[in-house]
């Protein structure tokens, strides 16, 4: 009773990972390099009416010079081969778009290579709603918890019997403690796409800091 409980309590607090789907380095990255993904979408809609306007929110102001000269080469292509020119710029472009956000770049993924999460939240954003997506990460979370929870709830009750079965509750309780500390880090962060890479930054900077007043004394 005690779990379920606590999980009718906490599910309406976790919800919020649906506007944190992106938080993580490796959702963060996978989405806008797939040949699905919303950047390409927007380049092909670009590239069906010959405007780059709907381009050129995915590029920091200083790119777009950059993004402009690639779109009107791939408009001037006059070759059969326009395929191989779309997907040549579609490297550039995606190649930008994440170097504006600090995130690495290793070539296109092939369309359907999405994160079920990421692309329900796709989805609720063309739907209007984002029912079905609370839905889903929710319950995944709360299989998640009950999950570990059963298994160091078990293992608890072994705990000081033996030397191994106190190990074996430990590593348990590790395993679901920090399951649970992630959910609650990621559901009360604050941020967006590309947090953890300005995170990252901060922390070195203030490590310097610190190193720097550190060998002023």
């Amino acid at each position: 009773m005690r779990i379920t409980n606590f999980l009718k309590i906490s599910l309406s607090g976790i919800a919020a990972l649906a506007t944190l789907v992106h938080a993580s380095p490796r959702n963060a990255a996978a989405h806008c390099d797939t040949l699905d993904g919303p950047v390409i979408l927007d380049a092909r809609k670009a590239i069906a009416v010959k405007d780059i306007t709907p381009i050129l929110k995915w590029v920091k102001p200083k790119d777009e010079k950059n993004v402009r000269a690639a779109f009107n080469k791939l408009l001037a292509v006059k070759t059969k081969d326009t395929e191989a020119a779309e997907h040549a710029f579609f490297t550039t472009l995606v190649k930008i778009h994440r170097a504006g956000e600090g995130a690495p770049f290793t070539g296109l993924k092939p369309a359907g290579t999405v994160e079920p999460a990421v692309a329900e939240a796709d989805k609720a954003l063309a739907s209007g709603s984002a029912d079905s997506l609370v839905k889903l990460i929710t319950d995944d979370i709360a299989a998640g918890i009950k999950k570990r929870y059963e298994h160091a709830a078990t293992t608890y009750k072994q705990k000081d019997e033996s030397v191994a079965q106190g190990r074996e509750f430990v590593e348990a309780y590790v395993a679901y403690t920090h399951y649970v500390e992630r959910l609650h880090q990621d559901a009360t962060a604050k941020g967006g796409h590309g947090e953890h890479a300005e995170h990252g930054k901060g922390e070195k900077q203030n490590k310097h800091k610190k190193e720097t007043d550190h060998s002023k004394h």
